[in-house]
């Protein structure tokens, strides 16, 4: 079989199948890498009740969801370790590494015991578990969208790697339906017997999979040709961030850039799922499947916006996505609370659940999401040279995803479920929760907007630092 990259000699390679087959085999393994990551977080609502103690369901949901908090925590970790490796060493063998610990760790918890027969010691497992799938997941996103970058035309940036960005989301899909299946197919006490360890044991299935396709990738021809130059970085680290220039554009691509695209991103996804289930008393599966849609529906639009930002810029598109967010979130949610549980019953009335309607509430979301998600792999690896581009590019996007956006469900369940709000705000304290990415938002079109000048038309392979060349 011919090897994946052996077509793209050069950066402005315009052989569509062989670009293709590039982009399919950086994919579907981060697509699996996702997947991974995110089972924990469809069940993050169910796991309170098998991995921390009983007697109180708001800790043990806060615990939960502060367990899934933790793998984010440590993903800037991650992007600086295989940062470092992928400028040092390559992009293709340093994302192999973080694919297998990634599988490896998933599928770990499949056979974790429960708090019930381990206590504690199941939850200090399970914990550092989802510390090796931060670390691992730290050096995954970087690699994968480098790689494909780094192999595409210029003027098509954007369009390319938008497919990239669309992994994410699609392995989120994928573990709510895998997961949904499962419960579906077993009863509810089965389920919580043993039957939820299945999604996460399928992951040595995926891994296989995953490893098969990537062994036959190549290299980077960017990387390749700067290492053949000499041109590559002795200490990457050290470019990275001790070099003051490159400093301030990976603090502007933070707080400019990820941070608002991260909290947008895990409000229109994760935080609305986690809002039906423990807000709205909707049933898992009436969520699973509202979101299911919705994502069947949005998806696509994270190729259209990787593709107009190609021809009106990444930054119009992204920061337009963030000040909507911030304008409309409250609505939206006064919205699914009126078209779901409008008295904000023990459990929703099923008469009362209009399901179009939430599910054009979620897809509205959505449309952010894509908005500030899609064009965000090509905006970010414009901004620095290729020497540093994997390190640099990967810390402030899991800062911003990682810190801002991961921690998000915890900060705006915690706020919601605060005596604070429900005295200050009765029961519209179940809306508090997104003043913390309305705040982000605004925050993030703010600096970008003002300090981030439009990169689209950089070319990857020019000398220096891209960004000093802008005038």
């Amino acid at each position: 079989m011919q090897q994946v990259g052996a077509i793209a000699t050069t950066a402005t390679q315009t052989d569509t199948a062989g670009l293709r087959r590039v982009i399919l085999a950086a994919s579907v393994g981060t697509l699996f890498e996702w997947y991974d990551f995110y089972l924990y977080g469809s069940l993050a609502v169910f796991f309170g009740s098998l991995f921390f103690p009983a007697g109180n369901e708001t800790a043990q949901l806060l615990a939960s969801l502060a367990t899934f908090g933790a793998g984010f925590g440590v993903r800037p970790l991650g992007a600086i370790v295989f940062g470092h490796l992928g400028d040092l060493i390559g992009r293709k063998y340093t994302f192999l590494v973080t694919m297998v610990t990634m599988g490896l760790s998933t599928a770990l918890i499949g056979v974790l015991p429960t708090y019930a027969s381990w206590g504690l010691g199941a939850t200090v497992l399970l914990v550092l578990l989802r510390l090796l799938q931060g670390l691992a997941l730290g050096g995954e996103y970087g690699g994968a969208a480098t790689y494909v970058a780094e192999h595409v035309p210029d003027n098509q940036r954007g369009y390319y790697t938008s497919y990239i960005q669309t992994t994410a989301t699609l392995g989120f899909f994928l573990s709510m339906i895998v997961i949904g299946t499962t419960r579906g197919i077993f009863d509810a006490e089965e389920f919580k017997a043993f039957a939820w360890r299945i999604p996460f044991l399928l992951s040595f299935v995926l891994l296989g999979v995953s490893i098969y396709i990537r062994v036959k990738m190549r290299e980077s021809p960017l990387f390749a040709k700067a290492k053949s130059d000499g041109k590559t970085s002795k200490n990457p680290l050290k470019e990275s961030f001790a070099n003051p220039l490159n400093r301030k554009y990976v603090l502007l691509a933070l707080f400019g850039a990820t941070a608002g695209q991260g909290v947008v991103w895990y409000t229109g996804q994760f935080y609305a799922l986690t809002f039906m289930q423990s807000t709205l008393k909707l049933g898992w599966q009436t969520s699973y499947w509202l979101m299911s849609i919705a994502l069947a529906i949005a998806t696509p639009l994270f190729v259209f916006f990787g593709w107009l930002s190609d021809r009106i810029g990444r930054k119009k598109i992204m920061f337009a996505g963030c000040l909507l967010a911030a304008l409309t979130y409250v609505p939206i949610y006064m919205g699914m609370v009126a078209f779901s549980n409008p008295e904000l019953k023990p459990v929703a009335d099923p008469a009362e659940v209009n399901s179009v309607v939430l599910v054009m509430l979620l897809v509205l979301q959505m449309a952010y999401v894509c908005m500030v998600y899609g064009p965000i792999a090509a905006f970010l690896v414009e901004m620095f040279p290729t020497k540093i581009r994997y390190t640099s590019m990967s810390v402030p996007y899991h800062l911003g995803n990682g810190w801002f956006g991961g921690f998000l469900p915890l900060i705006a369940t915690a706020v919601t479920t605060s005596a604070w709000a429900k005295d200050t705000f009765g029961q519209g304290a179940v809306y508090t929760g997104l003043f913390y990415p309305i705040a982000v938002c605004v925050l993030t079109v703010v600096v970008g907007g003002y300090f981030i000048r439009e990169t689209k038309d950089h070319t990857l392979d020019a000398d220096g630092h891209p960004m000093a060349h802008r005038a």
